[in-house]
């Protein structure tokens, strides 16, 4: 989605040999596998507060009036900074390179890219990976001009497999109003080696002006749900759902890294990308979200363990991690520089603090996800300085918490859709 999106893949295919399902059946040839694996975006560059509010109107949370100014004055930097390597570009581009410039990377975007493709021939664009939402919908040539900013469009009438669902729609609103909304076709996507040829892609005819800004970002893969698929007078499966009967098991796994490529498997699980064993919890899908409940959390390797429980969600669509004020409180007062800056309208501290701890979260049955406390160092808070914008912050106003990919990538995550249960694994970070 394109204003929240912080991860967006590559795809392509990887040969395994064995398969696992959840149940345990392992050693079994693959029939209906694949394997995404990220590509980064080497111009990409990270602005906590842009991301905190993507986050909260994703979810439909109000701004506080601090985030609201931080994000004002982030968008005014980003867009000279834009303004002054656009300029550049142009006065050093020949032809050749105009052409390229268009789709690619720009700063303040996407941080990965996930090439998808869709129709007959295949028209590829870069989607989001987002297991906090249920539609596949894209930017398309039913936009108006005005609406589009760099975006790669997907043309229906340039398919021979897409077909329009006649009196069907889909609108999509969140929390601050934005919105994007269009058309519904069928025709085939294509997601590494794993196709589905009947699948619903909303097609938009309007978009509003925070996804128009997000030029790298053509769309998003809901990965939730299909209960809130937001296709009217009848929702929609989701690609997963879809995908799902001609796989070896109904599962996909996230394998997020820190400061390298990650990978998504779909159809079984990776044996050697985990260690020890696979821990699941049960998912409540009732509001369409990988829904859980943690037993608490630890700060530092010699704190004690908190009981509190913890309800949230797995978002692979939300970078940073959301914990209740209560949780956010214990670990910034162990780190001597941390304060709640106003100015950036998040927790803050000196980026090379050494008090920050390290963050433990439980899963079951005593099991415990470690967060090293240098994956709490989202951004600098501005060109220059020395202070950094925590990955965690607060999920005041959400409602739930947010296991955002701050958390995601100290684990290997197991995706049962089948047995609606997540899967946590400890894993070398």
């Amino acid at each position: 989605m394109a204003i929240i999106k912080s991860l967006i893949l590559a795809a392509g295919l990887l040969t395994a040999s064995t398969a696992l399902s959840p149940a345990g059946i392992g050693n079994t040839a693959q029939k209906g596998t694949t394997s995404l694996t990220q590509v980064h975006n080497p111009r990409f560059v990270p602005n906590g507060p842009l991301e905190l509010a993507r986050t909260l109107r994703k979810y439909g949370a109000p701004l506080p009036r601090d985030l609201k100014a931080a994000v004002k004055r982030a968008r005014k930097a980003r867009n000279q900074k834009r303004a002054e390597n656009e300029g550049a570009d142009d006065g050093d581009a020949d032809e050749n390179d105009r052409g390229s410039v268009q789709n690619s990377p720009k700063l303040y975007d996407v941080e990965y890219l996930m090439p998808v493709s869709l129709g007959t021939p295949s028209q590829q664009l870069n989607l989001d990976l987002d297991t906090g939402s249920s539609d596949l919908w894209v930017f398309s040539t039913l936009l108006k001009e005005s609406m589009v900013n760099g975006q790669t469009l997907y043309n229906p009438n340039a398919s021979t497999t897409s077909d329009k669902m006649e009196g069907y729609t889909w609108k999509i609103t969140y929390g601050d109003q934005s919105y994007s909304s269009g058309d519904v076709y069928i025709d085939t996507v294509t997601i590494g080696d794993l196709t589905v040829s009947t699948q619903a892609v909303e097609a938009a005819k309007v978009v509003s002006e925070e996804f128009t800004a997000d030029s790298d970002n053509d769309g998003l893969v809901g990965l939730g749900f299909g209960i809130i698929n937001t296709v009217q007078p009848y929702k929609q499966k989701t690609f997963f759902e879809k995908a799902m009967p001609g796989l070896d098991s109904p599962v996909f796994t996230a394998d997020l890294k820190a400061g390298a490529p990650g990978r998504y498997n779909f159809g079984y699980i990776d044996d050697d990308a985990y260690s020890g064993n696979i821990t699941y919890v049960p998912v409540n899908s009732t509001d369409g979200f990988w829904r859980w409940v943690s037993p608490g959390f630890q700060v530092g390797s010699a704190g004690s363990f908190n009981s509190t429980r913890i309800h949230g969600i797995a978002d692979t669509g939300t970078t940073l991690l959301l914990l209740p004020d209560s949780v956010c409180d214990a670990f910034y007062s162990q780190i001597a520089s941390a304060e709640y800056e106003p100015s950036q309208g998040g927790y803050t501290f000196e980026c090379g603090d050494p008090t920050v701890p390290d963050f433990y979260f439980g899963t079951a049955n005593g099991q415990m996800i470690r967060i090293p406390g240098s994956y709490m160092s989202y951004s600098k808070t501005d060109t220059g300085s020395s202070r950094c914008f925590g990955g965690m912050q607060s999920d005041s106003g959400v409602g739930f918490t947010i296991w955002g990919d701050v958390a995601l990538k100290a684990a290997f995550v197991v995706f049962d859709q089948g047995s609606e249960q997540l899967g946590w694994a400890e894993k070398t970070l």
